[in-house]
């Protein structure tokens, strides 16, 4: 029978005890670790860079907001200023105080032997400063309040009466004022007529006595 010498069996013995040597594997495995690292720290950068840019849209949408918000709140101010100036004015207008309507209630009163002679109008205006519209730290808009002006209003009418007994018709003078219809609505219902001055009797130049007597009038007060 044959004998059969593998004159390499030696060669393959080292190289196959080198291929199973555990350094070399090690050094695969720390290989491969490191790649995967390298890729696993790549996409993490990737997440991060993408996220930075999202970040950076979102807050560039915010700042238009903002923006927008800012913009949004002034007009509002505005228009809450004007309203109020509005409304402050079509107040004043309806409201106002009106001559002409004296005047006609006046010539409305009328007692024989009784004279208007002057009437003279005081007007006093009490200011009150009003509030403007802020924004609180929560962005809300609080509508403030106008300025108002309390209007008082005071009516002097000098009369003079030469009947027969001076002095007796101003009580009747001073029933008509009240009861006129003008005069009823808008004067004080608390002390809104009294006599505020009567002069001694007098001759004139008829030769017939008379006096002379103030009624004050004070009407309700306003808010302009």
């Amino acid at each position: 029978m044959p004998i059969r010498v593998n004159l390499l069996a030696e060669a393959l013995a080292a190289e196959d005890m080198r291929r199973r040597d555990p350094v070399k594997r090690a050094i695969f495995a720390g290989a491969l670790l490191v790649a995967l690292a390298l890729v696993w720290s790549s996409s993490l950068l990737l997440e991060r860079m993408l996220a930075n840019s999202d970040l950076s849209q979102v807050d560039s949408e915010m700042q238009t907001r903002t923006n927008v918000y800012g913009v949004v709140t002034a007009n509002q101010k505005k228009m809450a200023d004007a309203q109020q100036k509005l409304d402050a004015l079509q107040k004043l207008s309806d409201a106002r105080f009106l001559q002409g309507d004296l005047l006609n209630a006046l010539q409305q009163i009328y007692l024989p032997n009784v004279r208007l002679m002057n009437f003279r109008v005081d007007q006093v205006y009490l200011d009150q400063e009003g509030t403007p519209t802020q924004t609180n730290n929560f962005g809300n808009v609080i509508i403030g309040h106008p300025g108002v002006a309390t209007e008082k209003i005071m009516l002097l009418l000098d009369a003079r009466d030469s009947s027969p007994n001076p002095g007796d018709q101003i009580k009747t003078f001073k029933d008509s004022v009240i009861k006129q219809p003008y005069f009823k609505t808008t004067l004080d219902t608390t002390n809104g007529l009294r006599l505020s001055n009567l002069t001694a009797p007098q001759i004139g130049p008829d030769g017939r006595p008379y006096v002379l007597f103030t009624l004050e009038c004070r009407y309700l007060d306003q808010i302009r």
